[in-house]
């Protein structure tokens, strides 16, 4: 078998099509609900690890516009993170920008940073360009530990950020006034997020995805949308990096370590590949499942983590999506 043969026979990655990349009408309507007054009864650090919820949500609805928009696996996701993280930092604290303006700055120089990334890992597909992003993502916490950016960075200490007030004299706490922002927020990256996918470049990213031969041979420029694909997602993720260094109120090389690149990458597969709403169950996977697993025995909380994964892995091989699949195909049958 040749192998160009090999490469046409290559399966795709098993997504989700495209009419069910978003939660219908209703149900997006019952979630904003759900998500605006959970605030109102919970506690400051419940709200505060909701507000993590939201911004892990939208790293990996990043991660999943490029795995599962475009069939590329990456590996390197804190490492963007990290960029987006310390431009917010260092905006705020050493130029004095308003924590609102750092995040379109962040967004935009990891955007950039991702398209130049993505132009060298064109030649790269599959477990190397794993390997590749993987290696950003090991050498970025050394990089940003280099005296030649210290002065900037503050080096293996890091900066401490002033987390903001809430505005316009509203009577709302510091933890909830962040939380409603980075709500608006990942509201709006999400609708963006799902409009990309169905427009014309989200068609052909998915192309690509499904069988990158046939897509050329259609006519689609492949090297355009892969590396358009690595600069959005680098974008979106530099974005929740900025919004998790104002709700930690700190940022450090060592908070960005590949643990996080692995830790998205799990909150995308538990949410279901290329399934866009499954992005918060899965980063709510990356918060809430480590304590529990704690609850259980600190001693052992790794083990339990890694068993608790294997049986929803075992159980739910498609994620949340599979469940979410399921309780629409009761409704439905309800109605009849």
């Amino acid at each position: 078998m040749s192998a160009l043969q090999e490469i046409v026979d290559t399966p795709p990655i098993e997504t989700t099509p495209k009419k069910y990349m978003a939660l219908g009408n209703y149900a997006s309507v019952v979630v904003v609900i759900l998500l605006c007054v959970a605030p109102l009864i919970a506690k400051n650090f419940v709200i505060f690890q909701m507000t993590m919820v939201l911004i892990y949500a939208i790293a990996v609805l990043a991660l999943n516009i490029l795995t599962g928009g475009s069939g590329q696996f990456s590996l390197g996701q804190s490492a963007f993170y990290a960029l987006g993280a310390y431009t917010s930092a260092i905006l705020m604290e050493v130029g004095g920008v308003n924590y609102a303006l750092t995040l379109p700055v962040a967004g935009g120089i990891c955007f950039i940073a991702g398209y130049l990334f993505g132009l060298p890992a064109l030649r790269l597909s599959g477990i190397y360009l794993a390997l590749a992003t993987f290696a950003l993502a090991t050498a970025m916490p050394q990089l940003l530990k280099l005296h030649y950016f210290e002065a900037w960075t503050g080096g293996v200490q890091g900066l401490v950020i002033t987390k903001p007030d809430a505005p316009f004299g509203l009577p709302l706490s510091q933890d909830m006034w962040l939380y409603y922002f980075v709500l608006a927020v990942s509201m709006v990256i999400y609708v963006a997020s799902v409009n990309l996918l169905k427009s014309r470049s989200g068609r052909a990213m998915m192309a690509i995805r499904d069988n990158e031969i046939a897509a050329s041979a259609m006519g689609v420029d492949v090297a355009l949308y892969k590396t358009l694909a690595f600069g959005v997602s680098a974008g979106i993720t530099g974005v929740a990096g900025g919004l998790g260094a104002i709700a930690v109120q700190f940022v450090a090389p060592d908070s960005y370590t590949i643990q996080l690149a692995i830790a998205l990458f799990l909150g995308m597969v538990v949410g279901g590949v290329g399934w866009l709403p499954g992005s918060i169950i899965g980063a709510a996977f990356i918060v809430f499942v480590p304590n529990i697993a704690e609850q259980f025995s600190k001693g052992l909380s790794g083990a339990v983590f890694g068993l608790i994964l294997i049986l929803i892995i075992f159980l739910l091989p498609h994620g949340s999506r599979q469940v979410a699949y399921t309780v629409q195909s009761w409704i439905h049958k309800l109605r009849k």
